[in-house]
């Protein structure tokens, strides 16, 4: 069985990778200078634009996270491929 995803599912899960990699070359460059102010704000908004991508996308196509750090109102989405490491 295959479930037919729309654009908007592909632009979201591109949309939060390439925030992720941000928030990841923004960790290892704050590791080394901790006291950049600029680039802690930066961190702080991308962080900021990481929960609502991840939430407008966990509202509309399930959770991205396991371990109670993702939410799954309704019913049950884990059991509901694919899942975002798959497509």
């Amino acid at each position: 069985m295959s479930i037919q995803l729309d654009e908007a599912y592909y632009t979201l899960l591109h949309e939060l990778q390439a925030i992720d990699f941000v928030l990841v070359e923004l960790t290892l460059y704050l590791d080394t200078h901790p006291h950049d102010d600029a680039a802690l704000q930066q961190f702080n908004q991308f962080a900021e634009l990481r929960k609502k991508v991840a939430h407008h996308y966990e509202a509309n196509y399930g959770p991205l996270l396991q371990f109670g750090r993702s939410p799954s109102p309704g019913s049950w989405k884990w059991s509901e491929p694919p899942w975002p490491w798959q497509v």
